[in-house]
């Protein structure tokens, strides 16, 4: 098999990172103390327009800690999309309460704002808005649910750093919110999360929760039961150098994938994810929908196959969380299902040319029509525009959006 000549993605680190990282491992200050700590977690919270940030180990601890300064309690319900990440899911159900799962929109692939309306009962206390792949959600629509039922707002912007509404950044729209830095996001610092907040209460409750509930002004003595969720001052120097460089790295996604649709947008066998005129997204992964896939998977991994054999890596959309068994439920879920069956994440490094990202379009480019071909010879013209230029099935997701 030809090896991978182009990744998903991959970190961008320089030397400036590696300075970093030797002056904070020079300085002795390697674990969860440090000055490096202190100036991550200003810088972060200046950059996402909060006035709270708190570095956490990773993106899940830090949505556990977001909850739990919530006081979200056992038997009471969180409204969470289903097509997201796990760790969105998982972060409610740690806290014994219910993750209810919402359909997505046809259009942004984000939490529907009409779905969750439908979802409220009595016993639901929060939102759980994910910016999927980069793309903002209708947080406009969503605070108003919000409002007028009163509940809380954590977005879960792990995959959104820098992604905008009305030019606000994501991580200032909500009660609270969550960061990811694993390795592949936009900036890392290896494994890595941050919370933040506008509240100075709920920024006191989770920086007690985070350092295993010991009282700041007086040591070894710990009032309430926590957690060790601390991030170390090795791993915010890195976060330090990232973010020094975070308006260079969110240019060069949208770069790669401005690229991308420079090239294949005038495929139509392939779908995009839309974006509302009042957000601005970050494109972390460039994501395309193999249109003839929506109601034949195998397609999409006969897609993933070929580009695989071509040296170009890709990974599959997340599986709905509806279908996994720890959530599994026979509601149906249309939207979700048609767009999770039929995507892809393609190379969305910002190390990537020009020359790069037009090189594995044509591979995409060739590979789709001849699955396409294949397709409708077959008997199954499911990617094939009617007379309206719109393709059956398509109008099937808006239909059920709707």
């Amino acid at each position: 098999m030809t090896a991978i000549r182009y990744p998903v993605t991959e970190p961008h680190l320089d030397d400036n990172d590696r300075s970093h990282l030797l002056d904070a491992f020079d300085s002795g200050w390697i674990s969860s103390q440090g000055p490096y700590l202190q100036k991550f977690e200003r810088n972060f919270a200046e950059f996402a327009g909060t006035t709270h940030a708190l570095a956490t180990c990773n993106g899940t601890t830090a949505l556990h800690l977001a909850l739990m300064a919530l006081d979200l309690k056992p038997g009471q319900e969180v409204i969470v999309p289903t097509f997201t990440y796990i760790a969105s899911a998982n972060a409610v159900h740690y806290c014994g309460a219910v993750p209810v799962f919402v359909d997505c929109s046809a259009d942004t692939w984000n939490m529907d704002p009409a779905a969750v309306e439908a979802a409220i009962t009595e016993r639901t206390v929060g939102i759980m808005p994910v910016h999927l792949y980069g793309m903002p959600c209708d947080m406009d629509a969503i605070a108003q649910i919000a409002q007028r039922h009163r509940l809380w707002i954590v977005e879960d912007a792990a995959e959104a750093h820098g992604a905008t509404v009305n030019g606000r950044r994501v991580g200032s729209l909500s009660t609270i919110a969550s960061f990811s830095l694993f390795g592949n996001k936009i900036m890392t610092t290896g494994e890595g999360g941050v919370v933040t907040t506008n509240d100075p209460e709920l920024a006191r409750r989770m920086e007690l929760l985070r350092g295993q509930g010991m009282d700041p002004s007086r040591r070894y003595w710990f009032p309430i039961v926590g957690y060790n969720y601390r991030m170390t001052n090795l791993a915010a120097a890195l976060g330090v150098s990232q973010l020094s460089k975070a308006e260079r790295l969110i240019a060069a996604h949208q770069q790669v994938h401005a690229w991308y649709r420079e090239a294949l947008g005038d495929v139509p066998g392939i779908a995009w994810q839309g974006e509302r005129p009042d957000t601005t997204s970050v494109q972390w992964l460039t994501s395309i929908r193999l249109r003839a896939a929506e109601h034949r998977p195998a397609l999409r991994d006969e897609l993933m196959a070929r580009l695989r054999a071509d040296g170009i890596d890709t990974r599959p959309f997340f599986y709905p969380m509806h279908s996994m068994p720890p959530y599994e439920s026979s509601r149906p879920f249309p939207v979700a299902d048609a767009i999770a069956s039929s995507g892809i994440n393609v190379p969305s490094s910002p190390r990537l040319t020009r020359e790069d990202v037009f090189a594995i379009a044509a591979r995409i480019r060739h590979h789709v029509e001849e699955i396409e071909l294949g397709d409708v010879f077959g008997g199954v013209s499911v990617s094939v525009p009617d007379a309206t230029g719109v393709p059956d099935t398509e109008r099937a997701i808006s239909s059920a959006a709707a």
